[in-house]
């Protein structure tokens, strides 16, 4: 399929800025972009839309609209499979509970393992679908999955399946990743960490089940050496792998993820500057997740320190029903930019181009040559819009792979 999008007023690529611009996409991939004007010949006669389309006042030339276009947001982590939720939890937290009580008195994520558990796969197939869709009505085209609501191998597989039936119909692209997330109860501690390792990521990484395993290293959860023991099992079934590092406590989880190569070092509430260095060094991303930060009232991760220490600092809601039930990755740039000090070009890459690097891909979140055609279209001429408006996110259009996804039909 061959198609030219035209009627842009800006574009964030996101590292270059255009003003009147248009895109020349084929067979889902960008082969062209620049300046509408300078559209070369060869592109001319293909099939065009006008993003703006006609403009019924006198406010745009020959009456034609112009709005602003981004790429496509990717969160690189979230937790959207899940049964129930934690709202009573929510509330005792604001009357001064904190999470790591809550979680010891059999709460917090061991409480979503059992409403996870009594849900059927198709009831959390339909709750996780429609957490989507509104992800996708604000122009996330790439979502990660993370399993760990299940614990048990039986559990954690049916959560899987869910995150594959996902992967298999929705409009946006899903990346499933299997989470090592706390000790069931009743379990020997040295026994479930075999059992993980011995069983249960064979069997996914059997199955193509997840393209990664994640590991929650931190108090209350897996120790630095039972991380490591878990992620090198998953190394040594060719998964991929990632860490939630430095939330609670700091652990150390943040140099294994830089020294192991892992895509990702994800919270980094307690990161330190060596941890930063070793980010910097390895290319492992630093995901801030501002809406646990804040909901859970822990220290805003140091984004702008990261940056300029040369981390590839993404941004991610961190979805899930306990510490961030947040649905809107423009609340998470824009508390990035107030209390992270990252400037609003900054992150729009953190939730594009650095995001798509936390997944392992190169060609997604960036509007260039060669990379994955999906874009968002903002309705307005100025394209950072979003995040000038809180509580509003003016979101014309979204594309995945050059075709409109949303609104659909």
């Amino acid at each position: 399929m061959k198609q030219v999008f035209t009627g842009i007023a800006e574009l964030y690529t996101p590292r270059e800025r255009l003003e009147r611009a248009a895109l020349a996409v084929q067979d889902g991939r960008f082969v062209w972009v620049g300046a509408e004007a300078d559209l070369p010949e060869e592109y001319r006669g293909w099939p065009q839309i006008d993003l703006g389309g006609r403009s019924e006042g006198p406010s745009a030339p020959g009456g034609r609209r112009y709005l602003g276009v981004v790429p496509g947001l990717v969160d690189a982590h979230t937790h959207l499979v899940y049964g129930g939720n934690r709202l009573g939890e929510y509330l005792q937290r604001a009357r001064g509970e904190s999470y790591e009580a809550i979680l010891a008195a059999g709460g917090g994520i061991y409480s979503t393992v059992r409403a996870t558990a009594a849900a059927s796969e198709e009831e959390l197939y339909e709750l996780a679908a429609a957490r989507a869709a509104l992800f996708l009505a604000q122009g996330v085209t790439s979502l990660e999955v993370k399993s760990g609501y299940g614990l048990l191998p039986e559990a954690e597989l049916k959560m899987l399946r869910v995150i594959r039936r996902l992967k298999e119909t929705l409009p946006q692209r899903i990346f499933p990743t299997l989470l090592a997330h706390v000790v069931p109860k009743g379990w020997e501690r040295e026994k479930y960490v075999e059992m993980f390792c011995r069983e249960l990521i064979p069997e996914v990484a059997r199955r193509g089940l997840a393209e990664a395993v994640d590991v929650f290293c931190d108090q209350g959860a897996f120790t630095l050496e039972e991380t490591r023991q878990i992620l090198g099992a998953a190394l040594s079934h060719g998964l991929k792998v990632k860490v939630h590092a430095e939330q609670i406590a700091h652990t150390g989880a943040t140099r294994l993820a830089a020294e192991l190569g892992a895509l990702s070092a994800d919270h980094l509430e307690q990161s330190t500057q060596s941890d930063w260095q070793a980010l910097a060094k390895s290319g492992t991303v630093g995901t801030v997740l501002p809406g646990a930060a804040v909901i859970l009232r822990k220290p805003f991760p140091d984004a702008r320190a990261m940056w300029d220490a040369g981390v590839r600092v993404a941004i991610a809601t961190d979805h899930n029903p306990g510490s961030s039930p947040l649905y809107s990755p423009w609340l998470a740039m824009q508390l990035t930019m107030s209390l992270g000090r990252l400037s609003a070009e900054e992150v729009l890459i953190a939730h594009t181009e650095n995001a798509a690097l936390a997944l392992g891909r190169k060609d997604l979140g960036k509007i260039e040559v060669g990379a994955r055609a999906d874009f968002v279209v903002v309705d307005s001429s100025s394209a950072l819009m979003p995040l000038y408006q809180w509580g509003h996110t003016p979101i014309h259009a979204v594309y995945v792979g050059g075709r409109q996804v949303f609104p659909s039909g």
